[in-house]
């Protein structure tokens, strides 16, 4: 099968390239992928300081594996109460090693914010299989009633080029900001043109992936952020996945496009 090479945007040690054919999960510490002790991570690229107060449906998902202090794992979303969307390349461990946060803007600040574990995971079945579907849903154990949530994005005409799209997450910065503290950035959509062409030999599909960012690079997300909100005119309308780099000239962020999947993922919000 043909190999894939992605910078998996959680793979903690920036600037790492994780090669892996379509029919293997693309996540270090998996059995099929590159065996490595750093796990997931991403982070955003010449942004702003962002507050969860204003986006509470922001979630920060640690893991006991991660070699970061404060445990900083991927990016998530809170869909429902006790449902969130996150990448299926974030979701590979076991369910007991995740905790989600919602409304902790510094990580290192665990005075704030509320926590839940993970009681079970859903990953799309075809991940590994096909180009794509990099989305998961995971549930709860202790629902964050009361916590406004992010729709998911129906229509798949919404990734036309020119579309003002924001990226958020607590990953890595390259320097153009502080570690571990919630971020975002605006990321246009570039189109499917751009990315195929761009990405010609590293699998991008416009049939499930959304290609945004700068032609002249800049401003991304980047490792940490994987699994992470790309919102649209207030839905999530992309899950971060994969980029070769971060912000880098001619190399944009790839999306796993919600619409693509909300079907399927719907189902799993309301199971």
């Amino acid at each position: 099968m043909t190999g894939r090479l992605q910078l998996i945007r959680a793979a903690l040690a920036a600037g790492v390239l994780i090669v892996a054919s379509l029919g293997a999960v693309a996540l270090a510490g998996s059995a099929t992928a590159a065996q490595t002790p750093d796990g997931p991570k991403t982070r955003i690229v010449g942004g702003d300081i962002a507050h969860t107060a204003d986006t509470p449906w922001a979630i920060q998902l640690s893991n006991t594996g991660s070699p970061d202090p404060t445990g900083e794992w991927c990016g998530a979303t809170l869909v429902a109460a006790n449902k969130i969307v996150t990448a299926a390349h974030c979701s590979q461990e076991a369910a007991s090693t995740y905790t989600a946060i919602q409304g902790r803007d510094v990580l290192s600040d665990t005075s704030t914010g509320k926590e839940s574990k993970i009681s079970s995971i859903w990953v799309d079945p075809q991940y590994g299989q096909a180009a794509g579907h990099d989305v998961a849903v995971m549930t709860l154990t202790t629902p964050f009633d009361g916590v406004p949530t992010l729709a998911l994005e129906t229509d798949k005409a919404a990734d036309a080029a020119g579309a003002a799209s924001v990226v958020y997450g607590w990953g890595e910065t390259e320097g153009t900001g502080p570690a571990n503290t919630f971020q975002k950035v605006d990321v246009p959509v570039l189109g499917d043109a751009y990315c195929e062409q761009a990405y010609a030999s590293e699998g991008y599909t416009a049939d499930g992936e959304i290609c945004a960012g700068y032609e002249e690079g800049g401003k991304d997300s980047c490792q940490g952020d994987s699994g992470g909100p790309l919102v649209l005119n207030g839905r999530l309308f992309g899950v971060v996945s994969w980029g070769v780099g971060c912000a880098d000239a001619g190399n944009p962020g790839v999306y796993a496009e919600v619409a693509t999947y909300a079907s399927a993922l719907q189902a799993q919000i309301d199971g």
